[in-house]
C-alpha cells in the first residue's frame, strides 16, 4: 500500500514510471518500497458515442496521510507523468482513501 492504477497511458509508461516514483513518493508516504504496487489497466474512453483518446488518470488508493502530503503526490505523479508523455499533456489523480480496518493482508487487517 499505496496502490496506483493507471488508465490512458501505455504499460510500457507505468513500467516506467514504477521505480522513479517509488524513489521520490517513499519518504512522502512513509512505507516501505515493497508496499507499492503499480497497476496497468487497459481501458477505451468514449465520448457521445465515438471512441475518444483521454489524457492519463491515475488513481491512488491510500491511507489518508492528510492534505499537504496528499497535494505533494500529485504533484509528484503529474510531473512524472508529463515527464514522459509531455509538459502540456492534462494528468489526473484521484484518491481514494482506504480504512485500515477494511484492508487485509493474510487475513489480517491493518
Amino acid at each position: 500500500m499505496p496502490h496506483f492504477r493507471f488508465r490512458a497511458v501505455e504499460p510500457q509508461t507505468v513500467q516506467t514510471l514504477s521505480k522513479p516514483l517509488i524513489d521520490e513518493l517513499q519518504p512522502y508516504m512513509d512505507c516501505p518500497r515493497e508496499d507499492f504496487t503499480f497497476e496497468y489497466v487497459y481501458t477505451t474512453f468514449y465520448h457521445e458515442g465515438e471512441v475518444n483518446p483521454a489524457y492519463p488518470f491515475v488513481e491512488v488508493l491510500w491511507f489518508d496521510r492528510g492534505q499537504e502530503k496528499q497535494d505533494a503526490v500529485a504533484r509528484i505523479v503529474t510531473e512524472q507523468v508529463r515527464g514522459i508523455m509531455g509538459q502540456d499533456v492534462n494528468v489526473a489523480v484521484i484518491f481514494t482513501a482506504l480504512n485500515a480496518s477494511g484492508y487485509y493482508d493474510n487475513a489480517e487487517h491493518y
